[in-house]
C-alpha cells in the first residue's frame, strides 16, 4: 500500500525509529520559522480543522500497524503543525485502543496550547514535544514570525498551564539562532520559566539542514554548551547529529518512492538517507541520479555538504 499520510519509519535524533504521521498539509503553520527545514510557511493559520480526513489516516495506520511493526514511537509530525488538525484526540484514541503497544509522540510549537480541548486530545500522548525558541516579544517575532492573533506571553503561559495538567513526558526544544536569542539576559529569563514549566528534558538545536532564510547562523557546539552551562541544574541536552548506529530498512521495490516523501518532508545529504535507508552509498546515488534526470528533485550547497531537496 502506498501512504499519503505516513512516513518512515525513520531514525529520529529524538525518537529513535520513529513512524511519522503527517496531519496537515505541508506547510500549513501558525508560524513561519526561519530555520525551518520544510520550507516556508505557505497557509499561515491558526484554524483548527479537519485537514486531512480522519478515516483515511486512521486507515492507513490500521494497515501499517498490523504487520507488527518495530518502532520506537509513533510522532504526529510532518511538514506543518499537528495539532492544527481537529481531530488528533481521535487519531490517539484509535491507536490507544488497537495499538496500545506503540507509544505516541507530538511535536508541536506550542502556537495552540491554550485550547482546552486540544488538551484533551493529547492527554494519553506518552511523550509531547514543544518548542519554545524565544521569551522576548522581539526575538519571537524575528524567529518564529507568527500569525497576526499569536503572542509569545500567551504562548509561554499556555505551555506552562499545560505542564501542570499533562502526566506524560514534556521535552522542550529551544532552536538557537545567533545574534538574537542567545543573549544572557534573554537565557536568564528562559530560565526563570523553564523552571515554571519544569521539562523532563530540554533539548537545545540549531541549523543542520537549509533553513528557510539562507542567512540564519548556525549556533556552534561550544555556544551551545555554554547555555547549556548556564541553565545548569536543569536538564539540558545538546541534540547530537544522527546515531549511525539507528537504522530503517527501506523496501527494495519502493525505495525512489521513500526518498521522495522524506524529501518532500525535509532536505537530506547523501549520508543522511544511508543512515536512513539501511542501503550503501552507490544504491542511494543510483536513486538520486535518477531522480534528478527525471527533474525530480534539486541540489542545494551548504556548509554541511550537499542536501537533496524535492523539486516543487
Amino acid at each position: 500500500m502506498k501512504y499519503k499520510y505516513l512516513f518512515g519509519p525513520v531514525p529520529s535524533r529524538r525518537l529513535g525509529i520513529s513512524l511519522g504521521v503527517d496531519l496537515v498539509p505541508h506547510k500549513t503553520c501558525s508560524l513561519n520559522c526561519i530555520y525551518c527545514e520544510c520550507g516556508k510557511t505557505t497557509n499561515l493559520t491558526n484554524i483548527r480543522k479537519e485537514y486531512y480526513p480522519i478515516d483515511e489516516i486512521i486507515k492507513e495506520l490500521d494497515s501499517f500497524l498490523k504487520n507488527n511493526q518495530q518502532l520506537d514511537y509513533i510522532t504526529f509530525s510532518g511538514g506543518g503543525e499537528p495539532t492544527l488538525n481537529n481531530k488528533l484526540g481521535e487519531i490517539v484514541k484509535f491507536l490507544k485502543k488497537n495499538y496500545p503497544q506503540y507509544k505516541t509522540a507530538l511535536l508541536t510549537n506550542s502556537t495552540l496550547l491554550y485550547d482546552k480541548k486540544l488538551h484533551n486530545e493529547i492527554i494519553d500522548i506518552n511523550i509531547v514535544l514543544p518548542s519554545l525558541d524565544a521569551v522576548f516579544n522581539k526575538s519571537f517575532n524575528l524567529i518564529n514570525r507568527p500569525c497576526n492573533s499569536i503572542k509569545n506571553k500567551k504562548v509561554i503561559k499556555s505551555l506552562i498551564n499545560f505542564s501542570k495538567k499533562y502526566k506524560g513526558k514534556i521535552w522542550i526544544e529551544i532552536f538557537i539562532v545567533p545574534g538574537i536569542n542567545n543573549s544572557d539576559n534573554e537565557l536568564k529569563l528562559f530560565k526563570k520559566i523553564l523552571y515554571k514549566i519544569n521539562p523532563d528534558l530540554i533539548q537545545l538545536n540549531s541549523l543542520d539542514r537549509p533553513g528557510t532564510e539562507k542567512t540564519t547562523k548556525k549556533a556552534t557546539y561550544d555556544e551551545l554548551n555554554r547555555i547549556k552551562n548556564l541553565l545548569y541544574p536543569l536538564p539540558v541536552e545538546i541534540i547530537a547529529n544522527f546515531n549511525s548506529n539507528t537504522r530503517t530498512v527501506f523496501e527494495k521495490n519502493n525505495i525512489e518512492n521513500k526518498i521522495l516523501s522524506l524529501l518532500e518532508r525535509r532536505p537530506c545529504t547523501v549520508e543522511d538517507l544511508v543512515n536512513i535507508s539501511g542501503l550503501n552509498i552507490n544504491e542511494i546515488n543510483k536513486f538520486l541520479k535518477l531522480l534528478i534526470d527525471n527533474n525530480k528533485i534539486l541540489l542545494s550547497n551548504q556548509k554541511r555538504g550537499i542536501f537533496y531537496l524535492i523539486n516543487k
